[in-house]
């Protein structure tokens, strides 16, 4: 026997993803790299092995999220959750309690407001005036494109009327020019950020640790990170060198409209940077909104004419970046929620041509037009869908922003994933945290029901468009490598790629969808590190 194994999983049930070798009870692994994947890893094992007893386990490829916000979501969910919050007497109550907690002349934070609570009173600083007083606040909705800010808050960022800015931003206006509170998309809601007082970099390095441990413990070994820039690289570094960087990750450069050649070719020199466990190499755009605050792109606009535009004013030059990244070697990674947007991606990555790593990706694609379906399969670009933004689609009953915002015909032409499947198409599958519960086992119960698990009374949101157990599996793993280019890297458990594993109690696969949000992850393996155990199942 050479080198013994660093670890091994042995008497386990083992969904390996690779067709060469389907099954296996055992694995084993040295400096982080699978060295077998067998019924028998003996041989493998010396006295410094930590072998750990797989029965009762089914090991799967280590689950990645395709589209994650770990940093930027860290940031933005401070203060209150209003996630559950239905009313806005549930709002104010939340924010009241927050303000009591902060003291007097604190900023007070809100994050995952939804839309309906505000029908009624609109998004309005007065909304909100009651329940934080004199103090600075913001409402962080949960979608991230819009933010609503008290009438202290607007003063300290110096906002007095409406802005003109490169990209389809807005701070939204009373006919006599005075602001409403509400701000739409980044850069108007940039504006409040810059004057919120921020973490240093200690308490922002530990948070973002606790973030990727809790990431672990519901079995993500890996993360397409959505949102980045050269300062958050440094960030990356610095989690590597505390040793506390426990998921495998793809850091983008996010373009906005606003940015100039001179930024530009500084990431453009990025494209080679990175780790052991992370790199650069994809540049993010957002090419429209949302369709719930009307900043979405359709091909046909909404009632009122709402969602009738790009992100960017000029569709021509995020093209132009697109085509400039790609031949620096980067592949581009698009928000496209209305079908105009997809349209608009998928016609400048047939421009630009295939990137020399992985594939270019659309995401989102909440609505999406019959003849641009079969174009991903055709242009070889990746559909990147996240399951849980159909939460509250299956209730009819319920107020909806997101269909509020449809022209007729689209919402029967939505979620198109298993339409994507069949066609040929890679799909990756992820939550878009902050914006949805980042728990993989939710986000696969709910591509497989497409109605929330255990509650059988609601109605699937277009069945015929539900994944199967088995696509669901692929679309966490070996699709996720795929679209990034790492196949030789995870997505399989096969000898010479990296031992990144999730076991649970049960086969994800063979488990009932409804029953998927409490199968247990017993165990966390990331780079042959275990980075999550459950003492309860494994030892």
């Amino acid at each position: 026997m050479g080198s013994a194994a660093d670890g091994a999983i042995v008497g386990a049930s083992i969904r390996t993803l690779d067709a060469a070798r389907p099954h296996a009870t055992a694995l084993a692994w040295r400096d982080g790299v699978l060295i077998a994947v067998e019924d028998d890893v003996r041989e493998h094992i010396g006295p410094a092995t930590r072998v750990i007893d797989g029965r009762g386990l089914c090991v799967v490829p280590g689950l990645t999220d395709s589209h994650i916000h770990p940093f930027w979501g860290t940031r933005r969910t401070r203060g209150a959750d209003l996630r559950s919050a239905e009313t806005l007497d549930e709002v104010r109550a939340r924010l009241a309690a927050e303000r009591e907690r902060c003291g007097p002349g604190e900023w007070v934070l809100a994050h995952s407001a939804h839309y309906e609570p505000f029908h009624g009173a609109g998004l309005r600083a007065e909304a909100i005036a009651d329940a934080v007083q004199d103090s600075p606040a913001i409402v962080y909705f949960f979608d991230a494109h819009t933010a609503l800010a008290s009438f202290a808050a607007l003063e300290r960022a110096g906002i007095t009327g409406a802005r003109g800015f490169e990209e389809a931003a807005e701070i939204v206006v009373d006919p006599d020019g005075t602001p409403t509170g509400a701000l739409l998309e980044n850069a108007a809601i940039d504006l409040v950020d810059a004057v919120i007082p921020d973490w240093g970099e200690a308490e922002r390095l530990d948070a973002y640790a606790q973030t990727l441990r809790r990431l672990n413990a519901v079995g993500l070994t890996g993360a397409h990170v959505m949102i980045g820039d050269r300062e958050l690289l440094d960030d990356v570094r610095a989690l590597e060198a505390r040793d506390e960087l426990t998921l495998r990750m793809v850091v983008p450069m996010h373009q906005e409209p606003a940015i100039d050649d001179a930024e530009v070719e500084r990431r453009l020199a990025l494209a080679g940077e990175g780790g052991r466990l992370w790199r650069t190499g994809t540049a993010k755009f957002f090419l429209d909104g949302v369709l719930e605050s009307g900043t979405a792109w359709l091909v046909e606009p909404g009632p009122c004419g709402v969602n009738a535009h790009p992100f960017w004013p000029s569709v021509e030059r995020y093209g132009e970046l697109v085509t400039r990244f790609k031949s620096a070697g980067f592949s581009a990674i698009t928000h496209a929620v209305g079908d105009g947007a997809v349209r608009g991606a998928l016609d400048a990555y047939a421009k630009a041509g295939p990137p020399r790593r992985g594939m270019h990706r659309v995401e989102h694609i909440e609505t999406l037009c019959d003849e641009d379906l079969p174009r991903f399969a055709q242009l070889g670009v990746a559909a990147s869908m996240q399951p849980l933004h159909m939460e509250g689609l299956d209730d009819p009953a319920a107020p909806s922003a997101w269909l509020d915002g449809l022209s007729d015909g689209r919402a029967e032409r939505a979620f198109r994933a298993r339409d994507l499947a069949d066609s040929g198409a890679t799909l990756a599958l992820g939550s878009d945290w902050m914006v949805a519960d980042y728990d993989p086992r939710y986000g696969m119960a709910w591509a497989r029901l497409r109605r929330t698990p255990g509650e059988r009374a609601r109605v699937p949101y277009l069945p015929a468009q539900a994944l199967t157990a088995e696509q669901t599996l692929l679309g966490y793993t070996v699709h996720a490598a795929r679209v990034n280019g790492d196949e030789d890297v995870c997505g399989r458990l096969k000898v010479g790629l990296r031992a990144d594993i999730t076991a649970f109690a049960a086969d994800p696969v063979e488990t009932r969808a409804d029953e998927l949000p409490e199968l247990p992850v017993r165990l966390t393996v990331v780079d042959g590190r275990v980075v999550w155990l459950d003492s309860q199942g494994a030892s």
